[in-house]
């Protein structure tokens, strides 16, 4: 069965979802060594999630619950009760949210959205598959940006990552899901002198955007990939799609203090990309000012990357108060009229951003 991202059924009641998290980096294993991209920028990032609903846990063997609850805290060091998700024995890095996954790494951010019309399927799971292909994603990235390639081929990394997730879930149980995917690989030239340059890479209806705050504008944005209307195109069980056949990679020439916005589409079927744009510059603006809770400061080291997780949670709370609105116009509803059917409000989804700014490293 080839699903849909959506289905009216779902549309939840509010009051059932659990509340907003982010934070500045997704999680790595304790024993992975610590690698250092090569390039001369970097990104300084922050994420910030909206699950519908609780995210349902992991199945054997990506999760050995111990003998307590679920509701265990996630965040131990004691392997023989770490509940973190594991997958060929290594932990599965990014962070679920609800059906959606997010990674932030070094020079690679990602959000994927999985179909959550799988999880009334025996053996459904679409946020395992949003997950590993993400995990696997940036895994194959690491290995050969950080090796001998000088050109990236993150089309090819997500093939890989694809076909791993299939084997991983296909053996010794089956698991079956679909997951959009979008990701953004900072790279640099070999101009002198160098440039950023962004690989970015689509397939299905999560979108990558970059915004040059000092003129207000959006320099690129990623396009749309439908089969129809609410069904986007999608990787995974009984889709036709793969990576190697349909996704659509582009390089994008950057500056440093460029904000890149990897978004599910819980972003862009509630905000206009005007009010995005706005949403981030006036949270930047709030930041450098001084103008937010003082708890966001403190926790973070750095003033950049703190920043980027406000921007990121502020863009969370706008998007989430228009899906919370029955009666706000959006753009899901006006692409639903546009298709003849009759749709109000916003739309409860799953909401995870990503922001990240282009920066410089020292002595470079």
């Amino acid at each position: 069965m080839f699903h849909s991202s959506r289905h009216r059924s779902e549309q939840v009641d509010a009051k059932a979802s659990v509340e907003p998290r982010g934070g500045t980096t997704t999680p790595v294993p304790d024993e992975a060594s610590v690698v250092v991209s090569k390039s001369a920028y970097y990104f300084e990032a922050g994420y910030g999630l909206f699950a519908k609903r609780p995210s349902r846990p992991f199945p054997p063997p990506f999760l050995s619950p111990p003998s307590g609850s679920f509701s265990d805290p996630l965040s131990t060091h004691d392997r023989s009760r770490d509940r973190r998700p594991s997958v060929n024995g290594d932990m599965i890095r990014g962070m679920t949210n609800g059906d959606d996954a997010v990674l932030v790494s070094d020079n690679f951010i990602g959000a994927n959205d999985g179909v959550g019309a799988w999880a009334g399927r025996e053996r459904g799971h679409a946020a395992l598959w949003s997950r590993l292909i993400l995990h696997f994603w940036a895994l194959e990235a690491e290995r050969d940006v950080y090796g001998d390639s000088s050109e990236p081929d993150p089309v090819q990394y997500l093939q890989k990552a694809y076909q791993q997730t299939k084997d991983a879930t296909s053996n010794p149980n089956e698991w079956f899901g679909t997951t959009t995917a979008c990701g953004a690989f900072l790279h640099t030239n070999s101009n002198t002198p160098p440039h950023p340059v962004l690989y970015v890479t689509q397939l299905g209806d999560s979108q990558i955007l970059v915004i040059r705050p000092e003129h207000r504008e959006v320099i690129y944005k990623t396009t749309e990939q439908w089969h129809w209307f609410d069904c986007p195109r999608q990787l995974g069980t009984n889709s036709p799609d793969e990576p190697i056949k349909n996704a659509v990679m582009d390089k994008v020439t950057i500056e440093e203090d460029d904000i890149i916005l990897a978004m599910s589409d819980g972003v862009v079927d509630n905000l206009w990309e005007h009010e995005v744009v706005d949403n981030v510059l006036e949270s930047m603006e709030k930041w450098r000012s001084g103008d937010v809770p003082q708890v966001m400061r403190s926790d973070d080291q750095s003033t950049y990357a703190g920043g980027m997780q406000f921007v990121a949670q502020e863009l969370v709370k706008a998007a989430r108060t228009i899906a919370q609105d029955p009666f706000a116009e959006s753009p899901y509803m006006e692409r639903a009229i546009e298709e003849g059917l009759s749709i109000e409000g916003g739309k409860l989804d799953d909401i995870s951003v990503v922001a990240a700014v282009c920066k410089k490293r020292r002595g470079r």
